[in-house]
């Protein structure tokens, strides 16, 4: 079936219930679950690593090797940052047609806590720098695949990855089967909180890991605006400022970009406030009028993310003890976008923000968007929110297999009422169906993927020891 795009119209607007659960029923027919197993990479389809390249020609020349340096450390992190190449892949694999508001890059870090207006713990999907109107499935395939891959690299025996891939995607399916029978107004309002997750997800933690989430819980409440203060920033002259740490953060006033002159820099980039603030709701713009711009600097960000122009705004209140650091964040087209249709958004920072504001339960009260012109002669686009709000991801690397059941369930969860939100949860629902095909068809595809995954990074691997790619150690 053809896959479907929308960015303003919720799927299965105007069906009845039965007539939506036919849809679904209908899908599953022209395109049967066990079909998702499926994975062969198209000969005719550039390389990852021509794939990856392109990209690097709209990036900082100077922070590309570090983007390399990153993905090269583990088959893990190369799959953190080659969301690109997986939507090539996933651009020929079955699709039911049956569209949502997709992340475009859903693995399992880039869900994580943050703080609710109301000042509540809450999980959820944390990246949208991808998000776009796509198939479901692609989402429910980058997670399972990313499980199986962070597996992998924790040493997990290939029964207890295939039990941490099927248990995840039973979730989704649970979960959206649920929503299915909800009312729209439920399923707009469900949310995972701190108590919810402890209650229904940690019931099988170890003493020594419940005591390890509280210690986690503690240490995310602490990465707040003050927190941020504190790491960022050093007294100068009498006042505050940014203080560089290069490569990852660099002071405005420090960048040695012949093109940039860092008074014209800090000029253009003071217009990012002033013009994204006209996209916040009035009450938010007086809270944000409340806060003066301080300093700039620019920020190296994730693993997929190195490389585009991120930077972090320090504003003051009425004193040093009043702080707010913004994070202006460069967004460029979806990854998605060169196989699906193009957003309808001439502005990618607000393909971005509606994208989050339709997946994620609550956002940050500081979302906003802007197009700034003049920086380096082009005009750019950039989403801004806060640096740090309670954030905080898991740390994976030292979890033990039923952890990370727990863990790949709540994700699984939480995608399922993300794409809820915007498709149609009965469609879905009917065609994922009550019987299991469909979670051990992506275990089966997630096995096969990271198998390729592996190749992938053996190939970037010998690549940079060829010194055909340049790369940087992590900093």
């Amino acid at each position: 079936m053809g896959v479907m795009s929308h960015e303003s119209v919720i799927e299965g607007a105007g069906l009845t219930r039965a007539e939506r659960a036919a849809r679904g029923k209908a899908a599953r027919a022209e395109v049967p679950r066990a079909s998702h197993a499926e994975f062969v990479r198209k000969s005719r389809r550039p390389s990852p690593l021509k794939l990856l390249a392109r990209q690097d020609t709209s990036r900082v020349p100077e922070l590309v090797p570090i983007r390399y340096g990153r993905m090269a450390v583990s088959p893990f992190t190369y799959f953190r940052g080659a969301a690109l190449p997986m939507a090539a892949d996933l651009s020929t694999s079955p699709s039911s047609g049956l569209s949502v508001q997709a992340c475009g890059d859903a693995h399992l870090m880039n869900f994580g806590l943050f703080a609710s207006p109301e000042r509540r713990l809450i999980f959820d999907i944390n990246d949208f720098d991808e998000t776009l109107p796509g198939p479901w499935e692609w989402d429910v395939k980058r997670l399972a695949a990313s499980l199986e891959i962070a597996g992998r690299s924790n040493g997990y025996a290939a029964k207890r990855r295939r039990g941490i891939d099927v248990a995840t995607v039973r979730e989704y399916r649970q979960a959206m089967r649920e929503f299915a029978s909800a009312t729209a107004l439920d399923v707009w309002y469900a949310h995972a909180d701190v108590e919810t997750v402890r209650a229904v997800y940690t019931q099988n933690l170890t003493a020594a890991s419940q005591r390890k989430l509280e210690r986690t819980l503690a240490k995310v409440r602490t990465r707040d605006n003050l927190g941020a203060l504190r790491r960022y920033t050093e007294t100068y002259d009498g006042g505050l400022r940014i203080a560089s740490d290069a490569p990852r953060v660099v002071r405005v006033d420090d960048i040695t970009d012949p093109g940039q002159d860092p008074g014209e820099l800090r000029a253009r980039l003071g217009e990012i406030v002033r013009a994204y603030r006209e996209t916040l709701e009035p009450e938010r713009r007086a809270l944000l009028d409340r806060y003066q711009y301080v300093d700039l600097a620019r920020k190296v960000v994730g693993v997929g993310s190195v490389g585009t122009r991120c930077w972090m705004i320090l504003m003051l209140g009425d004193d040093e003890q009043d702080p707010l650091f913004l994070q202006a964040k460069e967004a460029g087209p979806s990854v998605l976008e060169q196989y699906l249709e193009p957003s309808r958004f001439d502005n990618a920072g607000r393909r971005v923000v509606t994208g989050q504001r339709l997946m994620q339960t609550v956002s940050d009260v500081f979302l906003g968007w802007v197009r700034v012109g003049g920086l380096d002669g082009r005009q750019r686009d950039f989403y801004l929110r806060q640096l740090r709000d309670w954030k905080g991801s898991a740390e994976i690397e030292s979890m033990p297999p039923r952890n990370m059941r727990d863990y790949g369930r709540l994700c699984g969860w939480t995608l399922a009422r993300a794409h809820a939100r915007s498709g149609d949860p009965i469609a879905i629902g009917a065609y994922l169906g009550s019987a299991t095909v469909f979670d051990e068809a992506i275990a089966d595809f997630a096995a096969a993927y990271a198998d390729q995954n592996e190749r992938d990074h053996a190939a970037l691997a010998a690549a940079i020891a060829s010194g055909a790619v340049r790369a940087e150690p992590d900093v």
